[in-house]
């Protein structure tokens, strides 16, 4: 099975702050992603340059086809670079890892997530999308996705409806099931009548965290999953250390996982997706599913960054079959 991913092409800048006053300072609500301008990214830069940060290929969608190729699969990403060293970076970080890559280039800069990292392993993103919010509809091209099986999508990109629904239209057209990741509960908020319209048109898979998940549909964890597996084919619903809830082939089941100190908590939705795609792709049942991408979301909170260390990968692909 091949799986292409579509979203912002970001690169993270991992920075670990020492207390939370770092984000009231600059006014970023804990646990949020909050989209700023070019001003205020750098902003945000200066004012944590002098903490431990690092730099890693990132965005959503990015990350999940990320682990999806360190995991085995066939991938290929989607998006939109700058023409510019952190384009340049991106790249290449997702060609080292396997994966084949559909971007399009911009004279605009490429876009970067400032990651803050508070001392609990929350993450608060304060994300300028530069080049990568440019990708446009036109931009997706036909016979690039006809050569996947699933499309797997960010909700991140609902800043342009033409583009999502041009896109998973497509995918379906072409016979591929859509996988849709909410992304973020503010975003949800912002777009929930589009969204509605586009998870009862076209989506197969939902992945959603519980504040995401209550966003969209006003319900708890268990009760969310059971509705939205009435619109979709597969319906998983995270909640952190509670582990999550997978409705799937008529049967909804509580997935629990095991108990882990986050050092942090960046990226852990997006491996829990690939986690489950990955045993979906193999033919494994709800279970399996949750507890794949669970096992894989818990390594990665016990690494600063989205990115799980090239060294692991070859004991959870042996854990994973």
């Amino acid at each position: 099975m091949k799986i292409i991913g579509i979203g912002n092409a970001l690169t993270d800048l991992m920075t670990q702050i020492e207390s939370d006053d770092v984000l009231n300072n600059l006014n970023l609500p804990k646990g949020s992603m909050q989209l700023v301008d070019a001003t205020m990214s750098q902003r945000a830069s200066d004012v944590t340059r002098h903490f431990k940060r690092s730099l890693a290929s990132g965005g959503s969608a990015a990350n999940t086809i990320h682990g999806l190729a360190r995991l085995g699969l066939e991938t290929g990403f989607i998006g939109k670079v700058g023409k510019d060293d952190l384009g340049e970076f991106f790249e290449k970080d997702m060609i080292s890892s396997g994966i084949r890559t559909h971007l399009i280039h911009s004279e605009t800069p490429s876009g970067l997530a400032l990651a803050l990292v508070s001392p609990d392993g929350e993450r608060t993103f304060a994300t300028y999308l530069g080049a990568a919010c440019e990708l446009e509809d036109t931009d997706i091209d036909a016979d690039v996705l006809k050569e996947y099986d699933i499309l797997h999508i960010e909700g991140y990109l609902l800043q342009n409806y033409k583009l999502i629904s041009h896109s998973i239209k497509t995918a379906k057209e072409l016979g591929l099931r859509v996988s849709l990741d909410l992304a973020s509960y503010n975003v949800v908020e912002q777009h929930r009548d589009f969204l509605n319209e586009m998870i009862d048109l076209y989506a197969d898979i939902i992945f959603a965290n519980e504040e995401e998940s209550k966003a969209l549909t006003g319900l708890e964890p268990e009760e969310s999953a059971a509705y939205l597996s009435k619109r979709v084919d597969i319906a998983a619903v995270k909640t952190g250390p509670g582990g999550s809830f997978v409705a799937m082939n008529g049967e909804l089941i509580k997935v629990p996982t095991q108990k882990i100190t986050p050092v942090d908590t960046t990226g852990a939705g997006d491996l829990y997706a690939a986690g489950f795609l990955y045993a979906l792709s193999k033919g494994k049942n709800a279970y399996e599913c949750g507890r794949t991408g669970s096992m894989i979301a818990s390594e990665v909170i016990t690494h600063i960054g989205a990115k799980i260390p090239a060294g692991k990968w070859e004991n959870l692909v042996q854990l994973s079959k």
